[in-house]
Parts: C-alpha cells; structure tokens; sequence
C-alpha cells in the first residue's frame, strides 16, 4: 500500500466520520421537535378533555333545567285543558239553561198542510223494524284525525258491513273514490298512494252518499236527480232511480251542494231532501236499499236555514245547525217518525267549535259514532246514547 493511498482511506474515514456525526445530530434534532410536539399534543388534549367536561357537565345541567321547565309547562297544560273542559261544560250549561230560540216559524198555511197530511196518512202510521229506542244524549269524545283533501267532503265506513275499509269523496262533484285498506292507512299517509281508486260510471254531485252492505249509494245529477246502487266488489251499477221529487233544492240551507243526504240508522236507509214546494223545510223518506223504492215520506218541521247537516238514529231524523259564521255546530231539531220522541223532549247536542262547519256528518249504527268533515278536517265523533223515555 503506497503512501497516496493509505492518505486516501484516512480522507474517507475523516469524511464518513463527519456525515456520521451530522446525521446523528440531525436524528436529535428531529427527536427533540417530536418530543415537543407531543408535549404540546398531551397539552392540548388535556385542555380540551378538560373543556370537554365542563361543557358536558353544562349540558347536564340545561338538559335537567329543560327537563324541569317542560314537566311544568305540561303542568300547566293539563291544568288549562282542565280549565277548558270545565268552561265548556258551563258554556253548554248555560246554553241548555238559555237556548236560542228555535228557528221554527208559526206559519198557519203550513200548519194547516201538515193536519191535512196527516189526515191523510193516519192509517200510513210508521212500522218500525227494530226495536232500537235509544236517542243521543251528547257528544262522549271527539278525534281529529288528519286533514285531507278539500274543505268539503265526505268519508265514512260501511254502515252495515264489518268491513274496515275508509272511503272517501274528495270535493263536491268527481266520479272517483278513495279506499284505503284500515284507518291506520288513512290516518298515516298524507298521500293517496296507499288508497286504491274507484273510478265510477257516472260522476256524483254533493256530499249525501253512503256505503251500506258492500254497495254504493250516491246520487247523479242528469236533469232531474238520481240515486245510483254501484257494487263494490264486481264495479258494477245494480240499479237506478230518479228521485221522486219535484223541483228539488239544496236540502241544507249551510251546504249549497247537496241536494239529496242518503242516511243509515238501526232501520235501514233514509233519503233527506227539500222542494220547493215546502222550501222552508226539510222532508224525510224511508227507502228500500234492494229496490230503491219509497216506502213512506214525511215533511219535518225542521228549517232548512242555517242546517249544514243531517242523520238519523233510531228513526229519529237530527238536524245539525251552524251560522254563516261559523260557530258552535248543534243538534236543534229532532223529528221522529215513530213519534215515540217529542221535539220539546229531545236532548240538544252540542259539537264542539272547530274549523268551520260540516259539510258532511255520518251516523254509523254499529260503532255509535258519526265520521264528520269539517273544513278538510276528518273528525270522529262518539256519541253517548240514552233510551228516548229517559231523556
């Protein structure tokens, strides 16, 4: 080994020696701002671990005070529910203490119609066909179901059947009806995607149809007015019917729309309707469901002003009574046909003050409830009934 070279190796060692010694302190240096970022990490995280426990503990305590507030405003809820009811009660005290006088005016001319009439029909005394005597004493409960469709309308259940299904007419005049399955469908689902659809032959006008024994009674305004029995299940008319009437009009001075009110009771089925003839009153008549024939009919002496709606109940026809401004809706005339029931005798029933008025009200015989519309309001009303010698 000359002496060039062996100078050489020692300039390589002395050079890797160096870089050695600059890398070393390069890794420390490295080491110790790692060292001080975690320092600062476990600062940080300690804080925020610190503030993260005060904010929960102040959460706690809104969480808690929160809770405190809202077992008081339901407190105080409940105690003005109560307030309310108790309120209403004397309000419909005070209005059975002092009723508003009757809407039924001393008209001689027709006094005398109704004695001839009834001279004529004293042998047509009415049969009932049950022995059903019970009469409405008041409104048990109320349920607001949802709001659907138009501010009139009609939806009920089959009067006679046990079906479950809801039927509903959206409008004043259309020729397609809604079904949905169960109440838990309608009341659910805003939409009417869970409802099947019927589509009828001839398209209905107002808000007096029904759903009796698997079979739709609407009425068709071709000239004059007609009572249509369309079957459910094959979508078929069974039969027809013009109405006989003459120079028929609204029946309901409130709801301009229905002409004709097909109603079901204990009895079987009831056609509500006005002529001019009589235009101050409201007439009834007994129909045979099968054939749609009149069996027997009677002028009431109840108004058509202010009336927004009908049903009967027992035999017993209830006409329900508003204002043009629309207030605390009321049973105020009650005729029954069995004259079992005096007028002066019959309880006044009171609805309680919602929306706007009815334009629809149906009795279900098997539940005791009437399904009402009030302005786009689906409402169900239970009744509690009486016997008719204890009112």
């Amino acid at each position: 080994m000359g002496p060039c070279r062996c100078l050489l190796l020692l300039l390589l060692a002395v050079a890797l020696r160096a870089q050695q010694q600059q890398f070393m302190e390069y890794v420390e240096r490295r080491l110790t701002l790692l060292e001080e970022r975690i320092s600062q990490w476990h600062d940080q995280s300690s804080r925020y671990s610190t503030e993260l426990r005060d904010f929960k503990n102040q959460v706690l305590g809104m969480l808690e005070t929160a809770e405190k507030e809202r077992e008081a405003m339901r407190a105080e809820v409940e105690s003005t529910a109560v307030r309310v009811d108790r309120l209403e009660r004397e309000v419909d005290y005070l209005e059975t203490q002092n009723p508003a006088p009757p809407c039924v005016e001393v008209d001689e001319t027709l006094m005398e119609k109704q004695a001839a009439t009834a001279k004529q029909r004293k042998n047509e005394k009415y049969t009932k066909l049950t022995d059903c005597s019970d009469t409405i004493a008041s409104v048990r409960a109320m349920k607001i179901l949802k709001r659907f469709g138009s501010t009139s309308g009609l939806w009920t259940k089959d009067a006679a059947g046990n079906s479950e299904k809801i039927y509903v007419f959206d409008g004043t005049a259309n020729d397609t009806v809604y079904v949905f399955p169960r109440m838990r469908e309608f009341t659910l689902f805003s939409a009417t995607r869970k409802a099947a659809r019927i589509k009828l032959p001839y398209p209905w006008v107002g808000t007096g149809h029904l759903i009796y024994n698997g079979h739709l009674y609407y009425i068709r305004q071709q000239g004059p007015f007609q009572v249509i029995k369309f079957n459910l299940a094959n979508k078929t008319v069974v039969d027809s019917s013009v109405f006989p009437a003459e120079e028929q009009i609204p029946v309901f001075g409130l709801s301009p729309f229905t002409y004709i009110e097909i109603a079901a009771d204990e009895e079987g089925l009831w056609a509500i309707y006005a002529t001019k003839e009589d235009e101050k009153n409201i007439c009834l008549a007994k129909l045979d469901p099968t054939s749609l024939d009149i069996e027997q009919m009677w002028d009431t002496p109840c108004p058509r002003e202010n009336a927004e709606a009908a049903f009967v109940v027992c035999g017993a026809l209830h006409v329900v009574y508003n204002t043009r401004l629309p207030s605390r809706s009321r049973v105020q005339c009650v005729f029954d046909v069995s004259g079992t029931l005096a007028p002066e005798d019959a309880s006044l029933v009171y609805f309680p003050k919602r929306y706007g008025s009815h334009s629809s009200m149906k009795y279900s015989p098997q539940e005791r409830q009437i399904y009402a519309w009030d302005d786009g309001y689906q409402i169900i009303y239970r009744m509690e009934m009486k016997k008719k010698l204890q009112v």
